[in-house]
């Protein structure tokens, strides 16, 4: 018994310097998210105090020169309202909804601005309260996220207006700055991310797992992307870390990673003590 107890002991600890040699995701989303924060920080400060305009607008719509990347749902809402298809709006579309395609929601946990704030609210919080994990208070169904697109889409062509493109938390975030810097003010819409930072002090990402359209639309198009979390069977220990860990309120452990609700975060990976999860190529499933 005791020789048994002392090789779970050995198998741990070996398990735990493998984590500590593994490539940390969490480290390397918040240092993408950073940067890309960056560009929308320094962009209206490049453009009003140097006049150099080489990079402009945020991530609805982001230019780098002659070089246009739009946000496939304020392109699809255009086209459903004007009814008419406008060429540099669909090659502008044409580069994140292949991302989207191959990679899924990855803008959502990589690249979102609301994410990185949120993400910096995460921390903070695990900080204060000393916890590894923190808890989804607010529970809503998962399918929720695609009666948001719906209705945000409907209300679009009712009001004949694309509505996404003026409430948009990710494009406020940018426009907010853009306000600031150029007219010394701020946007009433602004309230509106102030309730998804108040939201995230209760529960983790509500906004994003339920109620954001973009997500939605992203999450739709790669659902049959190429990289999704793979569960490794045979490694698993069913301990339930990765379930904790997760922002999105999924289970890893359950194979829900590879489902059309995970964003490719990597926070579950990072949890596991025994490299039972990981990102795969080509759709994998469970492996054994």
């Amino acid at each position: 018994m005791m020789s048994e107890s002392k090789g779970q002991g050995i198998n741990i600890a070996v398990a735990g310097d493998q984590k500590k040699r593994r490539v940390s995701w969490s480290t390397l989303r918040l240092t993408t998210l950073s940067v890309a924060f960056l560009f929308i920080l320094v962009n209206p400060l490049l453009n009003y105090y140097l006049h150099i305009d080489f990079i402009q607008g945020w991530y609805q719509s982001f230019g780098f020169g002659d070089l246009w990347f739009v946000s496939p749902l304020e392109g699809l809402e255009s086209l459903l309202i004007t009814k008419s298809f406008y060429m540099p709006a669909l090659i502008g579309m044409l580069i994140p909804v292949l991302v989207a395609f191959m990679l899924g929601r990855v803008f959502c946990s990589w690249l979102c601005p609301v994410n990185f704030i949120l993400e910096l609210v995460d921390r903070i919080r695990r900080f204060v309260a000393r916890k590894r994990f923190l808890q989804n208070k607010l529970i809503v169904a998962k399918r929720v996220l695609w009666f948001t697109l719906m209705a945000e889409l409907l209300m679009s062509l009712v009001l004949g207006a694309p509505l996404f493109v003026f409430l948009s938390p990710p494009g406020l975030v940018g426009r907010e700055i853009m306000m600031l810097v150029f007219f010394r003010t701020m946007a009433l819409e602004g309230v509106i991310l102030i309730l998804v930072l108040v939201l995230e002090l209760v529960t983790r990402r509500f906004y994003c797992r339920s109620f954001c359209p973009l997500g939605a639309l992203l999450a739709l198009i790669g659902s049959k992307r190429n990289l999704r979390i793979i569960r490794v069977a045979g490694k698993c220990t069913a301990c339930g870390l990765c379930n904790k860990s997760c922002p999105m309120g999924l289970e890893p452990e359950q194979g829900e990673g590879a489902g059309n609700y995970c964003w490719n975060c990597g926070e579950c990976i990072d949890s596991c003590n025994f490299e039972a999860l990981d990102f795969a190529w080509s759709g994998k499933q469970e492996k054994h």
